[in-house]
């Protein structure tokens, strides 16, 4: 069988599957408080970004990793590994694709690049079924084709949980961010086929968010029978498990997997967010 090395990006929501497979590794995006920058989930934690958040008032931001980075980790698995593929985060949201792709060009070797259109665990789930396609005896050209081709079923919607981190981060404005959060506005964004972050609804409390995932989970299984589902959470676990129970309610018979948002999407997104993510067929 063919020795497939795989590379992701600190976006993804780490599953077992992957945290003990040797053949994935994970590079870190950066995260900035003020003058100071991270590693994430190497030099902090998501446990020391969320303190941070919660009583620092400047912005804290992301960033994609240097092309270099990818390059020297390109060259590194070139000398034990047939084929490398990389599947990052959506190249509409972050420049980590891009320089991957710059590393791979840097180190001339052949890696087989995958825009995941999506984040989190959806990454998680097309490298997962791509290690499942490589264990079938897949080639990584096969794969790769495969999983571009799997992006088009991803569906998604995200209950942000903190007005205020989408306001430090520019992506609301003053006005926005006052009356947000005057009216108890919850916002509910996806990302679209193409990658990019959409807005969607604006729901005026909690709990009528949360039912307007439960009914767009609803109206999707309804039609396509998902058969998992990702329910990512902002450092909110027990609400996040008491919201498992009402997706089941919604979608009987479906696998519901509850993890944490990676730290890098914690710094945009914010405590309390809620997003479910899934393929679909």
């Amino acid at each position: 069988m063919t020795k497939i090395a795989w590379v992701t990006d600190s976006s993804v929501f780490p599953s077992e599957t992957l945290k003990n497979n040797p053949d994935v590794h994970i590079v870190p995006l950066s995260i900035h408080f003020d003058q100071e920058t991270y590693a994430d989930e190497v030099t902090i934690t998501k446990t020391e970004v969320y303190e941070r958040l919660a009583k620092d008032k400047e912005k804290a931001k992301t960033s994609q990793p240097a092309a270099g980075e990818f390059a020297k980790l390109y060259e590194t698995l070139n000398e034990t590994y047939d084929e490398i593929i990389a599947v990052h985060l959506s190249n509409e949201l972050s420049g980590t694709f891009a320089s991957s792709k710059s590393g791979a060009e840097i180190a001339e070797i052949n890696v087989h690049l995958v825009d995941s259109h999506s984040l989190s665990a959806g990454i998680t789930h097309l490298i997962e079924e791509g290690i499942e396609m490589q264990t079938a005896g897949k080639s990584a050209e096969e794969i790769a084709v495969a999983l571009r081709q799997r992006v088009k079923d991803f569906e998604n919607y995200i209950l942000i949980g903190a007005l205020d981190q989408l306001y430090r981060g520019g992506r609301l404005s003053s006005a926005q961010f006052y009356l947000g959060n005057l009216l108890k506005i919850k916002p509910i964004i996806h990302i679209a086929p193409n990658g990019k972050l959409n807005e969607g609804e604006k729901v005026r409390s909690l709990k009528k968010a949360k039912q307007a995932l439960l009914d767009k989970v609803q109206a999707s299984h309804q039609k396509n029978t998902i058969k998992k589902i990702y329910l990512m959470h902002g450092n909110c676990e027990d609400e996040a498990n008491e919201f498992a129970e009402s997706l089941r309610s919604v979608a009987p018979g479906t696998e519901i997997v509850v993890g944490d948002i990676s730290t890098v999407l914690a710094v945009h997104a914010g405590q309390g967010t809620l997003a479910t993510l899934w393929y679909n067929n």
